[in-house]
């Protein structure tokens, strides 16, 4: 299903990757050796790049000359390459992606929008849902895909983002395919929790583990595409983020720094703080499910930080793992999301 009117960059459309400069050259080293495994697991926490790099490196497969090896020294495909519009597009031919589909309502406001012509604003690009899982009829339909001949004698490329997404069923019908990948196919799995994954899915694949991206990385990342923003606040902002441009990203579109800072005063005032702060942050923190995963965010963020930097390292321990024993249970339970915070919040500073 294409991105209709799809402006806002996204790891398909974008041609700029770092912070993984050794990972594209493992990967280009293999392809001029001739060394290409069939089948990768990208693995690595969320937000990272792993997915600009599959798309990076599908680019360099189905455009690359493999009579001329020699004359490449980089994954880089220009921008104005015919591959990589087509590759931005989801139009070309040899290539598949896999990943969770928009639920009934939405597909049918974006069929409807490309049959009337217009085209979605970003903010309702953003806004649109996607089914829980992958379904086993999309995995399905890659056999299809690989039984036909390339367009033009050469790679296939399939990208799997996230197989995370799967269920039991879409898991089975992937293993299916990394057993007997056909001749010049590549498979890119990509994982943010490659320990939850079937045993049998990673053994038949090459793995390429992306490290978390430096502050200073980060720091580059977000002039790059938040340019409005105030150097104090990149650097700040990158400090938090755990290596993710992507959780950058969204702190930057949500003011996290200013949640984070009302966070952190409040836990560090320890056995005073005001209960009707308390009560005012959690209030907004469950107003959308957004404000609440921003709230786990921060709040796990900033307990990391205490146990590191805290003389109460065993106190300290005993919130991480309190906190999430809670999400976990307000999530599998459907529990009040507001009482979670507090209670988490609540006992944190108790120990401060």
């Amino acid at each position: 299903m294409p991105e209709v009117g799809e402006t806002y960059i996204t790891p398909r459309t974008n041609p700029f990757l770092l912070g993984h400069e050794e990972a594209e050259k493992f990967l280009l080293d293999a392809w001029k050796n001739n060394s290409l495994h069939n089948s990768w697991l990208f693995s690595g926490i969320e937000g990272i790049g792993k997915a600009t790099l599959a798309y990076k490196f599908a680019r360099f497969l189905l455009s690359a000359d493999q009579t001329k090896k020699e004359q490449y020294t980089s994954l880089d495909i220009p921008p104005d390459d015919k591959v990589f519009k087509l590759v931005a597009n989801n139009s070309h031919p040899d290539l598949k992606i896999i990943e969770r589909d928009y639920t009934d309502t939405d597909r049918k406001k974006i069929l409807k929008a490309i049959k009337d012509g217009e085209q979605l604003s970003d903010e309702e690009l953003q806004g649109l849902k996607r089914s829980a899982f992958i379904r086993v009829d999309d995995v399905r339909t890659i056999n299809e895909f690989l039984s036909k001949r390339s367009s033009q004698d050469g790679w296939r490329v399939v990208i799997v983002d996230s197989i995370d997404d799967m269920n039991a069923s879409s898991a089975n019908a992937i293993l299916k395919i990394l057993e007997e990948p056909p001749h010049k196919t590549v498979l890119m799995l990509i994982s943010h929790n490659p320990n939850r994954l079937l045993p049998t899915i990673k053994s038949r694949c090459a793995k390429l583990n992306l490290k978390p991206l430096s502050d200073a990385n980060l720091a580059s990342l977000l002039r790059r595409y938040r340019p409005e923003m105030k150097e104090n606040e990149i650097k700040e902002l990158a400090a938090i983020c755990s290596g993710s441009i992507g959780k950058a990203l969204n702190y930057a579109d949500n003011n996290a720094l200013a949640r984070y800072h009302e966070l952190e005063k409040l836990i560090m005032s320890g056995n005073a703080f005001k209960l009707s702060d308390l009560l005012n942050f959690c209030d907004r923190a469950v107003a959308d499910e957004d404000s609440y995963e921003l709230a786990k965010s921060l709040l796990l963020k900033i307990i990391r930080q205490l146990i590191h930097q805290s003389g109460k390292i065993e106190e300290i321990s005993e919130s991480w793992d309190e906190a999430l024993k809670i999400f976990n249970e307000t999530e599998s339970l459907n529990l009040d999301k507001k009482q979670a915070l507090i209670t988490i919040i609540s006992n944190l500073c108790k120990r401060i």
